[in-house]
């Protein structure tokens, strides 16, 4: 089959995968033109295309501006974090399409399932991140030199349960679990202060498991939930044994220089099967 032609639009939040994905576009012959989410792209000159900088609630802007840079395909990437109504300061594209839904619409899941719809609706084609990059996504099983141990990979499961119930209600993507118990689970304050406030709560004995998975109703196209460098290192500093994601649900930002530093910090990483329901691709 023939890879898709034409402009991408990235629609960038932060961290490194925006610039990342421009580079694997340009790799493949395709041009990039960005549209740097204010407050959420903080470097949008170091991502490596030209860019323009608008504000989340700009949906009317955001929309045109694609279209006149003759964008054919759409793809999110990067970090945004969980906006306000007062925050988003919306146009009046952006409050027609809140008002359909209410302020349901400002959970994790909603409010990027709400601009898809639209970017669809406007004649572009929504595609993931994994799709430009089809090492993004995490294969199944042991990733590096580390083996989690049977209390760890007990653990791991659990997790997913959980995430998956968490998921199922649009809260968060994951959750930390050692020897059984549940020590935080993923709310508005994201992974990395998850992590550091699980440390406070650790108990003795084999350090807990990071596990984290998409949501079971998720657009895969969308806010696939990811790990890098980072989460690695604060693993390590809060004490935990390794990371479990889903194998075909989760992104690893990085995938070499991961495996190396959890191989490094003696941090198991591991793909876990889905551990049932099915996402949306």
């Amino acid at each position: 089959m023939t890879a898709p032609q034409g402009k991408i639009g990235l629609i960038a939040g932060g961290g490194d995968l925006p610039a990342r994905l421009v580079d694997a576009a340009k790799a493949s012959g395709r041009a990039v033109f960005v549209i740097a989410l204010d407050g959420h792209c903080d470097t949008p000159e170091t991502i490596g295309a030209p860019y323009e900088t608008i504000r989340i609630g700009a949906a009317g802007k955001i929309l045109s501006r694609l279209k006149a840079e003759g964008c054919v395909d759409v793809v999110l990437a990067g970090k945004v974090k969980r906006p306000s109504f007062a925050s988003i300061r919306p146009d009046l594209r952006a409050a027609k399409l809140l008002a359909k839904i209410g302020l349901k619409s400002l959970g994790d899941d909603g409010l990027l399932r709400i601009i898809g719809q639209e970017l669809e609706r406007d004649g572009f084609r929504l595609v993931g991140a994994h799709e430009i990059m089809a090492d993004l996504v995490a294969p199944e099983g042991t990733l590096g030199a580390v083996e989690p141990s049977d209390q760890a990979l007990s653990d791991a499961r659990r997790g997913q349960e959980i995430a998956r119930v968490l998921g199922s209600v649009d809260v968060g993507q994951g959750c930390i679990v050692q020897l059984g118990l549940v020590l935080a689970v993923e709310a508005i304050e994201g992974t990395d202060e998850m992590i550091r406030r699980s440390a406070g709560y650790a108990r003795p004995g084999v350090g807990g498991v990071l596990v984290k998975t998409s949501k079971p109703q998720q657009d895969r196209r969308l806010d696939l939930p990811a790990i890098g460098l980072t989460t690695i290192e604060q693993a390590y500093a809060a004490g935990l044994s390794g990371i479990a994601v889903q194998a075909g649900g989760t992104m690893i930002i990085d995938r070499k220089n991961v495996i190396a530093k959890a191989d490094e910090l003696g941090i198991f990483l591991i793909g876990l099967p889905d551990s049932g329901g099915a996402a949306h691709e």
